[in-house]
């Protein structure tokens, strides 16, 4: 029995990442190409990548929107997740990431679940929604600009359907949300934001304490 969660050490994690997660070898290899590269933190841990594949399982997610690609690890992942006739709109800006994800992902036969929009993730939402796919979308991913957050979770709010889930990363900013003097780079905009969900009577809410800070935003019916 424990009332606080476990600080995770470098030997707590590599514990949990030998018995409590079953990474697929493609996800192994991404991972592992993604790690030489100068923005490698920008990937989600595997424990993350196995709790998102977990969720979208559990929701039966058919229809996922993820704001943000990198080389690919959590597209990658919620793609094995799915039924093949699942799908995913996936946006980003930067062709060399994506190409290393779309090379995975053909590996990994899920190429043809993924809709790659290259170009700024806004414009996209609001094409989406020019389109009439507003409450289409069972599961959003925010992982991109935390200088576009709010906007991004107002327009997958809009996107996804009464009673489906927008997961957004990195919402705890390295610990750094929780000191008020703390005013560098993304933090006041991402506290800021949290402090916003905490209040959002549309949504059920729960912070989970993995990676950087996961936080599950659950759209009320």
């Amino acid at each position: 029995m424990a009332n606080e969660t476990l600080g995770m050490n470098e030997e707590v994690a590599r514990y949990v990442r030998t018995v409590g997660v079953r990474e697929p070898d493609v996800l192994s290899r991404l991972r592992a190409e993604t790690a030489p590269m100068e923005w490698a933190i920008m990937q989600i841990s595997p424990e993350q990548g196995a709790l998102m594949a977990m969720l979208v399982t559990l929701t039966g997610a058919l229809r996922i929107l993820e704001l943000g690609v990198f080389t690919g690890y959590s597209s990658l992942a919620m793609a094995l997740a799915m039924p093949d006739d699942g799908r995913i709109t996936a946006c980003d800006r930067n062709e060399e990431w994506t190409g290393i994800a779309h090379r995975y992902w053909r590996d990994a036969g899920v190429a043809h679940k993924i809709d790659l929009r290259l170009g700024p993730a806004l414009d996209t939402l609001e094409a989406l929604l020019a389109e009439g796919q507003a409450e289409t979308y069972d599961f959003a991913f925010i992982d991109a600009d935390k200088g576009n957050y709010d906007a991004y979770y107002e327009q997958s709010l809009k996107l996804v359907r009464p009673g489906g889930l927008i997961a957004l990363d990195n919402t705890l900013q390295d610990g750094k949300v929780a000191d008020p003097g703390a005013q560098e780079g993304n933090v006041p905009v991402i506290r800021a934001l949290n402090e916003k969900l905490h209040a959002d009577s549309r949504i059920d809410l729960s912070m989970v304490p993995i990676g950087d800070g996961l936080t599950l935003a659950r759209k009320r019916p």
